[in-house]
């Protein structure tokens, strides 16, 4: 089977020769892995013999200018398309800090709108000419990669702080900026759809939570972002196409409501912040495909994966509606051979 049917038939809640199986290795881990033997120039989906999905993106920026303020031998301080000044660690694989945010008010916002006009040149024509044929001769899973909600916001252009006080006296303010967000991806997605480039689903990330708990309660989120969510599922619905959310964190508490939205998976389930993927199986997993679910602390550790593997996928797979991964990336830690042992393991217990 391609990978495309692999996740059709997880989507449609039914058996396939094999659960699909899918990760973002970190760059550290590419060349980790590339040191131990992996071809230089190989594909590392091809090597392990794993499913292949690609996504289309856009820009919905503000589009501010982008500067660099200030480099060393250990980082650079320059100023993002978001209005945030930005420290970026060259050491592989680090996270960057976040310094500054300047769209932080109503005031702000309403300037920074002005600059979000939606141009054909957000959309990526040339890459989209050049390699969506190949895609679906190759039997890839595409995604359009929609960029709105209460993560995108707080992380990369208001601040956390500015945003979850919002979210209580300003409520008006923040509604607007995932209005703005999701019309914005509504609109260029659209167009990339009439121009006959069809995907298979929207995908968006929208971190809710941290380790044990959620950043805002459940009737919060009701209030406040859930109709967003809503209306990103039904913009996919009406296209017969799947929706698929990405939250970090502990939402135990939020999936009752996340699954009322309509949308069809979830990811990444983050077992290392209290997320109980077994759980969630028994609850939803008649309506919710489950996407990772796996604790990627212990990938380094062959004999822990392994017995994790062991555990988890024959309850996972039942009825399909499962696909294998980290729950959230592979980092540096994980050798090439342990990667063969865990690919080879669930593709046996992953067979239907």
């Amino acid at each position: 089977m391609t990978s495309w049917e692999r996740f059709k038939r997880m989507f449609e809640h039914r058996e396939a020769d094999r659960i699909p199986i899918t990760d973002k290795p970190w760059a550290g881990t590419l060349r980790r892995w590339r040191a131990e033997g992996m071809p230089q120039d190989a594909d590392w989906r091809d090597v392990f013999g794993v499913d292949k999905e690609s996504a289309i993106g856009i820009d919905i920026t503000p589009r501010l200018p982008v500067k660099i303020l200030e480099e060393t031998d250990r980082y650079i301080i320059k100023t993002t398309a978001w209005g945030v000044t930005q420290k970026t660690f060259k050491e592989e694989d680090s996270t960057p800090e976040m310094l500054d945010f300047t769209i932080n008010s109503p005031e702000a916002w309403e300037q920074a709108k002005k600059q979000m006009t939606l141009t054909e040149d957000r959309i990526p024509w040339k890459r989209l000419e050049q390699n969506f044929a190949r895609w679906r001769a190759e039997g890839h899973w595409i995604s359009a990669h929609f960029w709105f909600g209460f993560d995108v916001a707080h992380s990369w252009m208001m601040g956390t702080e500015t945003m979850l006080v919002a979210m209580l006296e300003e409520p008006e303010f923040v509604e607007d900026v995932f209005d703005t967000y999701l019309h914005s991806c509504e609109t260029l997605f659209e167009k990339i759809w009439d121009a006959g480039y069809h995907f298979d689903e929207i995908y968006w990330p929208d971190d809710m939570g941290y380790k044990g708990t959620t950043f805002f309660s459940p009737s919060l989120y009701r209030r406040l972002l859930m109709p967003y969510h809503k209306r990103a599922v039904d913009w996919a619905h009406d296209r017969g196409i799947y929706a698929h959310l990405h939250s970090c964190g502990n939402i135990m508490s939020l999936l009752p409501d996340v699954v009322s939205t309509g949308v069809d998976a979830l990811n990444p389930i983050e077992v290392k912040a209290g997320m109980d993927v077994l759980k969630i199986k028994q609850e939803y997993g008649d309506r919710l495909v489950l996407h990772g679910g796996t604790n990627a602390q212990m990938w380094s550790d062959p004999d822990a994966i392994l017995a994790e593997i062991d555990e988890k996928i024959p309850i996972l797979k039942k009825n399909g509606g499962y696909i294998f991964s980290s729950d959230h990336s592979i980092p540096n830690n994980v050798s090439f051979d342990t990667m063969r042992r865990i690919v080879a393991r669930v593709k046996e217990i992953g067979s239907f």
